[in-house]
């Protein structure tokens, strides 16, 4: 390997979801909220290693983006890896806050009107 080379990945993703393409649940968005968790169920399936390692990570909430890029695998397989967590009671989802449909707050806007300005 020449200097700047790094090795790649040893697993493929594929393999990580079983050779599933399409994650069981369609309510995961990028910015769903994921915690483990606590205490977890008795569970009889062993999770595998990246099962262990989103469990870690979310031992405070994170959202699915910041998880994927913290383990470094796309999007589409850690969704998949965190239907499996969900149906098994390990994680809890949390949905994005509905954005109010009602009139913006003038002050806060004039504020950031007025911040804008400045620069």
């Amino acid at each position: 390997m020449s200097g700047g080379d790094t090795p790649g990945r040893l697993v493929r993703p594929f393999t990580l979801t079983g050779g599933r393409t399409r994650p069981s649940r369609a309510d995961f968005t990028l910015i769903t909220t994921v915690s483990t968790v606590d205490p977890p169920p008795v569970s009889a399936a062993r999770p595998q290693p990246e099962h262990h390692r989103i469990l870690r990570l979310c031992t405070r909430p994170m959202a699915v983006a910041e998880l994927a890029a913290r383990l470094d695998l796309p999007v589409s397989v850690v969704v998949i890896l965190l239907c499996d967590l969900l149906e098994a009671g390990r994680i809890t989802a949390r949905p994005p806050r509905p954005v109010s449909r009602t009139t913006p707050d003038l002050d806060l806007l004039q504020k950031v009107r007025d911040g804008l300005g400045r620069l």
